[in-house]
């Protein structure tokens, strides 16, 4: 028991030395994150569109 307690003191210790990012740091990197999935999205969408339909033009 005493580990356990001793663990969640250390990591509690570690939680403080952490920089945490801001509030707007967080929105900028969630609005990159979002666009290049869509990006990626639609990309990979007309890749599957085009090679279906010249599998389709073939068969």
């Amino acid at each position: 028991m005493k580990k356990l307690v001793e663990f969640i003191r250390n990591s509690y210790a570690e939680l403080k030395k952490v920089t945490w990012p801001s509030r707007e740091e967080v929105g900028s990197s969630t609005r990159v994150v979002l666009v290049s999935v869509l990006i990626f999205a639609v990309i990979l969408g007309a890749l599957d569109y085009f090679f279906l339909a010249g599998i389709d033009f073939l068969f």
